[in-house]
């Protein structure tokens, strides 16, 4: 996806007569695709209105809500259910949430206020999620990994297990290679081992459970003969792995329910934050051509999409027609070459008011820019 441009221009009769002439230039070259940006007439304030701080956290919220969006970026990112580049070029002030009749601080506060409160409600939404999902994923580590460490509740069934007051029944590991030798074995491990109690319950390619049932007082020592012939014994207590296995499953519904309002609450704020930022950029274009042209107001407000690869044919074209807006620009912006001066730096010597919209390889990546 190139870059989108938003420039503006007085209305006087000799940029009027150059507009014309660059729509006509655009259509035969395909140079750019072009669009009108409609900015309604608002009352006018000191540019410092439009605060960077407040554009910058409008940005970080979008990134934030787009981080969130996990696999399914490109159709949770609308604008008043539309894509953002239709609501882009074909933006119109939303009268009814931004009253024109405001002064500019008005609406800046308002949309700042908008935005804060998203953003609070944002990093709590997502504390709160970021949780659940660190929680069902630590009990989730359980069921995975070795053997030796893994919860054994979904291999072990109550009836595998004895216990009485004076019988219980322990879980022990055995490598592939060590089956024969426990089962020729594990009787003498200890003189009160029931006799053929052992049974394979679960393998996997590194090896098996078993499981093997004897007296209450001989544990201690079973285990300790065990560990000398390398057998693990598990640690395990079914009523606990079982309430865990209980708990991940609630939790696992919990977060499938929250996943889905947190989605549905993200779809709808990152529209109301990019429709805001939309409408921060037509304040901007409308203070910075006011300052620029001066009053009484009256500038046109152009969006072009330009082709990547004419992109720098695109500026000399439009430094060609409206360089009788500043003559000195022409001029300036050379020097800032031959002195090798950052190319953004160049820009601000244009002869026309020209911003920056939207630049990035694609609208589900909303890489935002903006040209200060």
């Amino acid at each position: 996806m190139a870059d989108i441009w938003l420039i503006s221009v007085p209305l006087d009769k000799t940029s009027l007569t150059s507009l014309e002439k660059l729509k006509r230039t655009i259509a035969k070259t395909n140079l750019a695709s072009c669009c009108r940006f409609s900015i309604p007439e608002l009352k006018v304030g000191m540019a410092a209105d439009l605060s960077c701080v407040v554009m910058k956290r409008t940005c970080q919220c979008l990134k934030e809500v787009m981080e969130q969006s996990s696999d399914k970026v490109l159709e949770n990112t609308l604008a008043n259910g539309v894509d953002l580049l239709s609501y882009a070029t074909k933006f119109q002030w939303d009268r009814a949430k931004y009253p024109t009749a405001l002064p500019l601080r008005s609406l800046v506060d308002k949309i700042s206020k908008q935005v804060l409160q998203v953003e609070t409600e944002l990093k709590s939404r997502s504390a709160a999620y970021n949780s659940l999902k660190a929680s069902l994923k630590s009990l989730e580590r359980k069921t995975e990994g070795s053997l030796q460490t893994r919860n054994l509740n979904d291999i072990v069934r109550r009836e595998d297990l004895v216990d009485s007051e004076y019988l219980t029944t322990l879980l022990v590991v055995v490598a592939r290679g060590s089956y024969v030798q426990w089962e020729r074995s594990y009787e003498s491990l200890s003189q009160f081992v029931v006799p053929r109690s052992s049974k394979r319950l679960y393998e996997d390619r590194e090896g098996g459970v078993f499981s093997v049932t004897l007296f209450k007082r001989a544990v201690g020592e079973f285990k300790a003969k065990a560990r000398q012939s390398k057998f693990t014994v598990r640690e395990y207590n079914f009523d606990l792995e079982e309430q865990q296995h209980q708990e991940m499953k609630q939790l696992g519904v919990a977060k499938k329910e929250q996943y889905g309002i947190f989605v549905r609450w993200l779809k709808v704020n990152f529209s109301e934050l990019f429709v805001a930022w939309i409408h921060l950029k037509a304040l901007r274009v409308y203070v910075e051509s006011v300052l620029r042209y001066g009053l009484p107001v009256g500038f046109q407000a152009l969006l072009l999409q330009p082709d990547k690869k004419h992109m720098k044919k695109l500026r000399e074209e439009l430094a060609s027609l409206f360089k009788h807006l500043d003559p000195t620009a022409a001029a300036i912006k050379l020097l800032c070459s031959c002195l090798q001066m950052n190319s953004i730096l160049q820009e601000y010597f244009l002869p026309y008011s020209s911003w920056k919209q939207i630049s990035g390889p694609s609208y589900s990546h909303l890489n935002v820019k903006y040209a200060l």
